[in-house]
């Protein structure tokens, strides 16, 4: 081998070594890119996780104020006890004593609907 010959393949390994470097240079800055966006998805998403579980809780607490007793909400809890009491809450006798604990099937349907 001559030494033109040893020069020039120095030079096309120094080439191929610098293009494999900066190959190297790209995709170690493509790799940091992905690990920071990573990151980042990872606090948004604990941070939508603390959210739902909130609004999950805040949800299922007011269902749970809202809705108790047999599934009735509080007004049409007051509406039962006043029929308990022996009174009508129907609009046909609203306010009339019900005699003997009659059942009103109009007063029922206030209160249960077509449950």
């Amino acid at each position: 081998m001559d030494k033109k010959d040893l020069f020039d393949q120095i030079t096309e390994v120094t080439r191929n070594t610098e293009d494999l470097l900066n190959k190297l240079h790209e995709t170690q800055s493509a790799m940091t890119e992905i690990m920071e966006e990573n990151a980042e998805l990872k606090i948004e998403n604990q941070h939508l996780r603390a959210r739902l579980e909130q609004a999950t809780a805040n949800e299922h607490e007011n269902e749970h104020t809202k809705n108790t007793k047999h599934g009735l909400s509080k007004s049409l809890q007051n509406l039962e006890k006043l029929y308990a009491s022996g009174y009508h809450i129907c609009n046909e006798f609203f306010g009339k004593h019900r005699e003997g604990e009659e059942e009103c099937a109009f007063c029922l349907t206030v209160i249960y609907g077509d449950r």
